[in-house]
């Protein structure tokens, strides 16, 4: 099934739907990322402290933290550009 827009575009509704799911999974994705990297983070950072791990220890679970806040972020941009693309 096509839907013509005004500037004579068909669009076929089911890939339309098809991507909107795949964003929505992205955006699960990232949610799950953020949540799953916050609660760990603060687990290991709660858990060197009492273990008295090394300082470099720690270090590299902040590092590894913020690679997934980078990652969500990147991919995040992605799917608002992706969005807005859509829109116009």
């Amino acid at each position: 099934m096509h839907v013509r827009r005004g500037d004579g575009d068909g669009i076929d509704l089911t890939q339309n739907a098809e991507r909107e799911r795949q964003m929505a999974r992205q955006g699960r994705l990232v949610a799950l990322v953020i949540v799953v990297t916050m609660l760990a983070w603060l687990g290991l950072q709660w858990l060197g402290g009492r273990m008295g791990w090394p300082a470099r220890w720690v270090f590299l679970f902040d590092l590894a933290a913020l690679a997934a806040f980078v990652w969500s972020l990147i991919v995040t941009v992605g799917i608002w550009r992706q969005r807005r693309r859509e829109r116009m």
